[in-house]
Parts: structure tokens; sequence; C-alpha cells
């Protein structure tokens, strides 16, 4: 095992612009448990490398696993199995896939940006990853719907004025994805989605519920339901389907998504107290979601909190600079009267904690 990761890292140090920790801090930590994040924190890293060797007669297998240290997700695994005396070749392999991932890969990695929130950095380089994948194969299904997710999650959350484009660009990979695979049930999820963000929510349930038709478990199709709930002015319906979505995954990656849609919806009913609550809850669990502390800030506004107000409104313009009230007025997702009459409160909400009209 040893050689292994001494031949490893000597080629791994050859990948331009690679930054690599010597052999020797790494051997510290062969055979014991460690806590990745705490780890790429204490060597500054980005990305961490574990495996191990099993030895069978003449034949070794390898398993390896590509860890995001920021995040703790696995980003890419893969086991390799040759003879002892093709151990080279298999070390060549595993440096060529680290150094030249195929579109699978990259999904992966495009996925571990995408989920640590939606800034507009971490969105930007998940739309990077999944671009490269489809660039390798056009057809990759994963792809297509992660690029569909990229740009639902570029138009929903204000991150560019393009709105519409975006999400009509998200139909248009999604539909793709699901000519080609008509049983991918997440990919139903995400036409739903768009469908629900784009006037369409009685349509978007129809399709969220062929989603659970495939996969009756599928935790986001639950809440993308009760989103839908909240744009067609039943907000007071929204909880019991984000519940369901918490009960089903309650430590789901989208966590910080469902409980915003339940302050929203708490706050659109005017019990800014208890939207208080779920919205720092959401934050709470994902703190590099601009909607948040916006929603947040326009709440405790509400509520004559306006010190907090200003600096939670501070804190959500940090990840999403650009965005204004005019930006947020003029992309509507639905005309229900209800639905429009809440979002006058945010308007105002949002003057008073000192986002900037635009």
């Amino acid at each position: 095992m040893d050689g292994v990761t001494e031949s490893l890292t000597t080629d791994l140090s050859r990948i331009s612009g690679a930054f690599v920790i010597a052999r020797n801090t790494a051997f510290t930590f062969k055979g014991k448990a460690v806590d990745v994040k705490k780890l790429g924190r204490e060597l500054n890293v980005r990305y961490v490398l574990e495996g191990s060797v099993q030895r069978g007669g003449n034949r070794l297998r390898v398993n390896v696993q590509l860890i995001d240290a920021e995040t703790g997700n696995h980003l890419w695994a893969e086991r390799f199995e040759k003879p002892i005396a093709d151990l080279f070749d298999m070390q060549d392999e595993i440096v060529s896939r680290l150094a030249n991932p195929d579109a699978t890969d990259l999904c992966f990695q495009g996925a571990a940006w995408l989920n640590m929130g939606r800034a507009t950095e971490t969105v930007a380089r998940a739309r990077g990853f999944y671009e490269r994948a489809l660039a390798l194969e056009p057809g990759n299904v994963e792809a297509l719907v992660g690029t569909a997710w990229v740009n639902i999650a570029i138009g929903t959350n204000y991150l560019a004025d393009d709105r519409i484009e975006r999400l009509t660009a998200a139909e248009a990979a999604v539909t793709k994805a699901l000519s080609l695979a008509p049983n991918h049930p997440r990919a139903h999820n995400v036409l739903g989605l768009v469908q629900i963000h784009t006037n369409r929510a009685a349509q978007g349930i129809a399709e969220c519920e062929r989603a659970l038709a495939l996969d009756r478990n599928l935790a986001g199709a639950h809440a993308s339901i009760g989103t839908a709930k909240f744009f067609l002015g039943r907000s007071g319906e929204t909880e019991a389907h984000m519940e369901h979505a918490l009960r089903l995954s309650p430590r789901d990656i989208y966590v910080y998504i469902w409980t915003h849609f339940v302050g929203a919806a708490k706050f659109w009913q005017g019990a800014d107290a208890e939207a208080i609550v779920w919205l720092r809850r959401s934050i709470e669990a994902n703190r590099n979601y601009p909607l948040g502390h916006l929603y947040l800030a326009a709440a405790l506004a509400h509520l004559g909190e306006l010190d907090e107000a200003r600096a939670t409104a501070q804190a959500g313009l940090a990840l999403n600079p650009s965005f204004s009230i005019r930006r947020f007025r003029t992309s509507i997702q639905s005309n229900h009267p209800a639905y429009l009459a809440g979002r006058e409160r945010v308007y105002e909400g949002l003057r008073i904690a000192g986002v900037p009209e635009g």
C-alpha cells in the first residue's frame, strides 16, 4: 500500500497546476479515521484522494475515492482490478482518470458545486463542469439534468436578469434528457420545477406526481409540490409537503430550500415571527443561499429588528451582489392575487433593510 501511495503521489504531482501534499505527510494518516473537512483545513487542500488495496493470489484490487474536502461529498469513486504484474498500468489509469475526467466524473464535480448552495460563484462553477461534460458526451442524461438544474438555480435565485431565458434553456435540456430516459424520476421533477416557476404550477404538480409514480420516496418531488401550492396562493398547504419531504430525507442537501419555502409561506400568511424561525433554520442548513438571507431580512424589517435586518440583507447581497428589488419585482413566478400580495410585503421589507432598488 505504501508503495502505491508513494507512486500515486509522485505521478499526481506531475499534473500541471496541481498542488499535492508530500507522501510523508500522507503516510501519517494511514489506517486512521479521518475527518476530511478538518484535514482539508489543516493542509489547505481542496480534494482528498483515499483508497484501499486488496490482494488475492496474483491479483490486486484498488478502491479509490476522490472527496471534496470543503463539503465531504464524494466526487468520484472507482474500483481498479488487475494482475500484480500490471500494477504500474493500474496506477497510470488512476492518474489518467484524475487528470482527464470523463463526463460522469465531471457531472459528479458539477453536482458537488451545485450542492454547496446558490451563491453566484458556486453555481457558475457547477455550470462549467456540466458544460464540459456535455462537450465530451452531448447525450449524457445526468449532464443534461444537471445543466437544467444550474439554469433553474440561476433563474429562480435572481442571479441574472435573463430569468426566462434560463428557464427556457432548462426546459430544453431536461426535455432532451427525458427523450433519452423517459423514466428518469429526477428529470420529471426538474421539468416540474421549470413549469412551477413559469406560471404553470398545475402542470408542474402533475409532472412531479409522475416523478413520484416512478420513485415514491423522491423527497424533492414532494417539496416541489409544496412550492407549487405556494405560487398558487395556497401557502397554508406548503408546510405539510415540506414536512413530508423532511421525513423522507431529514439530512437532504436541499433542506435549506425546503425550510426556506415554509418560512416564505409563513411570511405570506403574516406570521412573521414563525417565518423568522423557519428562515433562520434555512440559513443554518446552508449559509450560501442568498434568498434565505434576503427573505429573513425582509421579515426582520417588518418586525422592527432593523439593525439585524440590514446586516442580514448585506449577507445576502455578498452572495448575490447584483440582486436588486427591480430584478426581484420583474421576475414573477405566478399571477395569483394572493401570491402577488405577499410579494408586496417582501418588496417593502427589502427596502427597509437597505436592499438597492436597482
